[in-house]
């Protein structure tokens, strides 16, 4: 039986559903550059300017399964068309905004509308490419879009930020969205779920509900260490995630198909890409502080570094499907994921004059290594859902994504900050209050500070004390994720050895 190809349409089609998913990543990228103009404009409180930077996440990781299950149910075009309509209405509303608050407001907003997006569309190449060669290698296009807006991003929003004020980063998304709204409904084609129920809001919140907490309780932990609030807000989550749970094994339409789980190669494949955003996520966390507050790099000049790693991904991405027509998915991804964990290791081993050439070396070999097991799991996890499901499977896939980047954040971010800890000394000799001191010992940034305030001998120890405890800190992470990065590669390479590219 000969497999139905694509025609143009299909893939004029894929170039439009491209562009959103160009947009969700560089969205991201803009605002950080953006954040002191903001910090000036609307003078945040320090959790205000944390929920700014958040809200998107915290909502879009929080809304994936329920919208990933909606479009199943009311159909998946138009779903991505009424999210394109509001996440450009949001993007004016953060861009106009005239205070902290409605900031917050607009970049939630944003993160439920950003929400449609990545399942809707990784549903619709589902249903419009049915040979499963074009299949993967439309995933690996959809794949390489979100690597495309991280890599663009630096160069757009310091181009806009140079000349306008910081709301114009979040217009540059409205005329993409007023384009899908105009090609969207010739090119794309519509699919539901026919035997679809209705959808239980109830489940819904749950879900919401449950990765809201764990997310927080992991920031929590992170900013604060193991305290009571971290500690209620993991243990709230992961109640609700089993009432979650328990509630979907009853329901004859759920969320959540668990029986997905029950195949090796499916909760493999979702595993191993945790892991590999779980060190991702950790290790660049470290490098982007490391290049702005260790070399005195400017926020642009940093961007523009990561911007080499950011190629890698989309190189990787772009050969990944020549690659599987000689290697099986399961050696691919873990002889990808071996060579990331290479490429973290040399950060964690990066020192003296050479280390910022080090540095980049290895922030391009992580990402080039990595880069693969998101197009293989992605076309894992999609090509074994039936198509009738096909919106549920791929919100599971791209909430393993968010909360593989959060956990490597929290994880390898709280690892980083004990090293550091230990690595700072109790005191300074006597020349710094002790109040400066545990402020030198919390964060780099701090000490950064306190050094600013004082005699030129004490601040000129402070400083190097803090950025040689920091340096040590990115190396653990570092060296962490690459044990991490190992543990994902022999995983795979043993689960999926028998798995062939659907």
């Amino acid at each position: 039986m000969t497999t139905q190809r694509a025609t143009r349409r299909e893939w004029l089609g894929l170039a439009v559903i491209a562009l959103p998913c160009v947009l969700t990543t560089m969205d991201m990228t803009v605002l950080l550059l953006a954040v002191p103009s903001v910090t000036a404009d609307l003078a945040p409180s320090a959790a205000q300017l944390l929920w700014i930077v958040d809200a998107y996440g915290f909502l879009v990781a929080g809304s994936l399964i329920t919208m990933g299950t909606l479009g199943d149910r009311i159909g998946r075009r138009r779903l991505l068309l009424f999210g394109a309509l509001a996440f450009g209405a949001a993007s004016i509303l953060a861009a106009s905004a005239r205070s902290a608050s409605m900031l917050i407001a607009a970049r939630a907003l944003l993160g439920v509308a950003g929400a449609t997006l990545a399942p809707s569309t990784l549903s619709l190449i589902r249903s419009m490419f049915r040979d499963p060669r074009e299949r993967t290698i439309a995933i690996s296009i959809w794949t390489t879009s979100f690597s495309a807006g991280a890599a663009i991003g630096p160069f757009v929003g310091g181009a806009l930020l140079e000349r306008f004020w910081w709301g114009s980063v979040f217009l540059a998304a409205v005329p993409v969205m007023v384009l899908l709204l105009a090609l969207g409904p010739a090119l794309l084609p519509e699919y539901r779920d026919p035997g679809a129920g209705r959808l239980d809001v109830f489940s819904a919140l749950l879900s919401v509900a449950s990765l809201l907490a764990v997310i927080q309780g992991l920031k929590r932990f992170a900013e604060y260490g193991a305290d009571s609030h971290a500690f209620a807000w993991l243990c709230g989550g992961i109640a609700v995630g089993a009432l979650f749970a328990r509630r979907q094994r009853q329901l004859a339409h759920p969320l959540i198909d668990f029986r997905l789980f029950r195949a090796p190669e499916f909760s493999t494949a979702l595993m191993a890409f945790m892991l590999s955003l779980f060190a991702l996520s950790g290790v660049f966390l470290f490098v982007g502080q490391y290049l702005q507050l260790v070399l005195g790099l400017s926020p642009f000049r940093a961007g523009l570094l990561t911007v080499p790693s950011s190629i890698g991904l989309v190189a990787g991405s772009i050969f990944t499907p020549t690659l599987l027509r000689w290697m099986r998915p399961g050696f691919l991804m873990a002889g990808g994921l071996a060579v990331a964990a290479l490429g973290s290791a040399i950060i964690a081993s990066a020192h003296g004059p050479a280390a910022l050439s080090w540095l980049v070396v290895g922030t391009i070999i992580l990402s080039l290594g990595a880069a693969p097991g998101g197009t293989i799991a992605t076309d894992l996890i999609v090509g074994m859902s039936p198509v009738e499901r096909a919106g549920a499977a791929s919100a599971i896939s791209e909430t393993s994504a968010e909360l593989g980047g959060a956990l490597g954040i929290a994880i390898l971010g709280s690892i980083g900050t004990v090293v550091y800890r230990h690595a700072m000394p109790e005191s300074f000799g006597g020349s710094v209050a002790p109040d400066a001191v545990e402020a030198a010992r919390a964060t780099l940034g701090g000490a950064l500070t306190i050094a600013q305030r004082l005699p030129e001998t004490s601040s000129v120890l402070v400083r190097g004390m803090a950025l040689e405890a920091f340096t040590q800190a990115l190396r653990v992470a570092a060296a962490t994720g690459a044990g991490i990065l190992l543990l994902a590669a022999a995983l795979s390479g043993f689960v999926l050895r028998g798995a062939r590219s659907t």
